[in-house]
């Protein structure tokens, strides 16, 4: 049976898709190759996936519910891993519809292809974003997120309780997981490193928000596609039910947000627990690129925050999750990857 990728010519996808062929599992791919950017850098990475005899791919937007529905009744794949999404925080203020369409219907429309032809899990992509207003650091996701700070957030924290309502009402094992600013090889084009070495290689100013009072738990592609695949394998169960309040004047508990007593549902964070301040990172890009960057010191923008850092300690109790790649490594490799594919200069 398949294994359903959605985005599989996004960031994350395409490398948790090249994983999965690696190790011999069948994949279908699935995307919509949006212009949010350039798409043939979406193209060029499904060409990497294209020679794998157990790759078949769909061009498909997700907001069409009745092509995901034949979808699933066509292929009815053993997991289904939800990738596919319209991402950025400052995106989300210009063009707030695509993520309506594409993070809630889109998700509503895999959740009830999900129903149909139930898979053995349900993983699904959520962000670092969701924590939003908390301001209690390391982020955990036993910690309240109902304070979301764009557009953006609101929708995949939404994706988050949509998905619990599911899990709930037709027994799908769904696990959220909560990525942590992901970086790396054939990265994203709107993502800080990209942006940081496109324009330092050009001579060009680089944007710095909050005048460099950021930083950022950033995380790099090999170590999340390692636990996710790692969650994957493990759907959860729903959490033993909290015991009763002894006296009427005794609050009840809350059920725990990371988890639920009725459901099987599951929230992580999957992140490299070690923030870096932002001009710790523009430093190793000047140390690797042999550039000094122009830096043109901006404020914070709508709907950011200053830091995030992530408690990933259950995703390492449940999967013995433990990221491996330390920064100055990371960020070689993302400058070796972006001179070999855009040429040196």
């Amino acid at each position: 049976m398949s294994i359903l990728v959605t985005g599989s010519a996004g960031f994350i996808g395409h490398h948790v898709a090249m994983a999965l062929l690696r190790k011999g599992e069948t994949v279908l791919g699935l995307d919509n190759y949006s212009d949010y950017y350039d798409p043939s850098l979406k193209v060029a990475r499904t060409e990497r996936l294209r020679p794998f005899p157990r790759f078949s791919e769909t061009r498909l937007d997700l907001a069409d519910a009745a092509g995901v529905m034949a979808l699933f009744d066509r292929h009815r794949p053993r997991l289904v891993i939800h990738l596919a999404a319209q991402a950025g925080v400052r995106h989300s203020l210009e063009n707030p519809r695509a993520y309506l369409d594409s993070n809630l219907i889109g998700f509503f429309n895999v959740l009830e292809g999900c129903r149909t032809h139930p898979p053995e899990h349900l993983v699904f992509a959520s962000t670092s974003s969701v924590y939003g207003a908390n301001g209690i650091q390391p982020y955990s996701p036993h910690a309240p997120a109902d304070h979301p700070l764009s557009f953006y957030a609101a929708t995949k924290r939404a994706n988050e309780v949509m998905a619990h309502s599911h899990a709930h009402l037709h027994g799908l094992p769904c696990t959220g997981l909560r990525f942590f600013t992901v970086y790396g090889p054939w990265g994203r084009p709107d993502m800080a490193l990209f942006l940081f070495t496109r324009a330092m290689l050009a001579g060009e100013p680089i944007r710095v928000f909050n005048d460099g009072q950021m930083a950022r738990d950033f995380t790099y592609i090999d170590d999340i596609v390692a636990g996710l695949l790692a969650v994957a394998e493990a759907p959860p169960a729903p959490q033993a039910a909290p015991q009763p309040a002894p006296a009427s004047d005794t609050p009840a508990t809350d059920p725990d947000p990371a988890g639920s007593p009725i459901a099987p549902f599951a929230l992580h964070n999957i992140g490299n627990g070690r923030p870096v301040p932002l001009l710790r990172l523009i430093e190793l890009l000047e140390e690797t690129l042999g550039v000094t960057a122009i830096q043109d010191m901006r404020p914070m923008q709508p709907g950011d925050v200053p830091a995030t850092w992530a408690d990933v300690s259950d995703l390492t109790a449940v999967t013995g999750y433990a990221p491996r790649t330390p920064v100055e490594v990371g960020v070689r490799r993302f400058v070796d990857w972006y001179r070999g594919y855009y040429g040196p200069s």
